[in-house]
């Protein structure tokens, strides 16, 4: 069994899909490990460390003849040249909406597994990585944000006169939300937040933030069997933004972090509330990659609009590519150890249900359901 890590070739991706412990771990099941060289340098992992554990070092691409290829995000066109047919591809594909993408990958004979397509399921959270990455992205937006705020987070009683506490609003209560609560509060703002989950009031309350938003009976129903939000009427959206309006114009600090799976962020924030704000606060849109949660917010970039900040980072877990790296190579590496049998060979147990909602491609088509071209 030969499992490749090549270096990731789209521009702005520091990450790398393994770690010298997750090297050493393949090398224990008995895999021949190739790393290419440099593939790790962007996230402070130099080749001599993979070596050390027993991978391979490659100049240039190190997926010929692999069996497994572990990769942060979906290799490109060329990429798939080097690969042979038949080879696993793993890693963070996103199929959604990128057709002829899917096309490439059929086309190369791979078969093709997408990570973020995970069910939600109790054995699958060690191979969560929207979790893991999400985790990140919250709390590095938090640091964004401060590192943007020409003011302290937290209140300073001095000699020279109180500091009063910053006060930050997170909208979207999910893993990204949560951390950057909890990242807020340690940093010592006087933190609010809301989301359209009701579940979220309580995990919400537990941080220690208070919980915003108008609970009425479409709130109580505003959740998928899956966890996930559902998207609300246009009535309860402009109830909701009504609330949020009003309470957007007070604070210091706002971090947006609602995303749909496989579809557009939706508009939270519109032009006249970023205007309602004062000078110098910080607007965090972490759905910058998915169309932003702001009105006005620009991919990799952090504009100013009436002295309000609205920063768009892209990548925000590779902003922390180490810490991103680490926790990507131990969810892939869990994924892996499903495909492997007891006799340290490489099975996949191709009606397991991990693996029939995470698997793309197999056999020159397009497998999955979801992304099935309609005739």
């Amino acid at each position: 069994m030969k499992i490749s890590i090549p270096a990731e070739t789209e521009a702005g991706e520091p990450r790398v899909a393994a770690t010298p412990d997750t090297v050493k771990r393949m090398v224990a099941l008995g895999a021949e490990v190739v790393v290419e060289k440099g593939a790790g340098a962007r996230a402070g992992i130099p080749d001599s460390e993979f070596s050390a554990v027993g991978a391979k070092i490659a100049n240039g691409a190190a997926t010929k003849d692999a069996d497994v290829v572990l990769k942060v995000r979906r290799p490109a066109k060329a990429e798939l040249a080097n690969y042979k047919p038949g080879a696993l591809v793993i890693g963070i594909l996103d199929p959604y909406g990128n057709d002829a993408a899917l096309a490439d990958l059929a086309a190369a004979n791979v078969a093709a597994f997408s990570m973020e397509l995970l069910p939600r399921i109790t054995r699958a959270q060690v191979m969560d990585v929207l979790s893991s990455q999400a985790n990140l992205a919250g709390y590095r937006a938090v640091i964004d944000a401060s590192a943007e705020f020409g003011r302290a987070f937290p209140m300073m009683m001095t000699a020279a006169g109180t500091v009063p506490a910053a006060k930050v609003f997170v909208m979207g209560a999910g893993v990204a939300g949560l951390q950057a609560i909890a990242t807020a509060r340690r940093l010592g703002a006087v933190v609010t937040a809301t989301d359209v989950r009701p579940a979220a009031k309580e995990q919400v309350e537990s941080l220690g933030a208070k919980f915003i938003a108008v609970e009425d009976e479409e709130f109580k129903q505003a959740e998928t069997a899956g966890g996930y939000a559902k998207e609300m009427s246009k009535e309860y959206q402009a109830k909701q933004a009504a609330l949020v309006a009003s309470h957007i114009a007070k604070q210091d600090v706002v971090i947006t972090t609602a995303l749909i799976p496989g579809r557009p962020a939706p508009k939270l924030i519109s032009k006249a509330m970023v205007e309602s704000m004062k000078p110098g606060s910080v607007i965090v849109d972490l759905a910058v990659e998915r169309g932003g949660n702001v009105e006005g917010a620009k991919p990799g970039e952090v504009v100013t609009v009436n002295g309000v900040k609205i920063a768009g980072y892209l990548n925000v877990p590779g902003r922390l590519a180490a810490t991103s790296s680490s926790l990507y190579a131990k969810n892939l590496f869990a994924f892996l150890e499903l495909l492997i049998d007891k006799e340290k060979k490489l099975n996949v147990p191709w009606d397991d249900e991990i693996v029939k909602a995470t698997l793309l491609t197999r056999d020159g088509v397009v497998v999955h359901p979801n992304f099935q071209r309609k005739a």
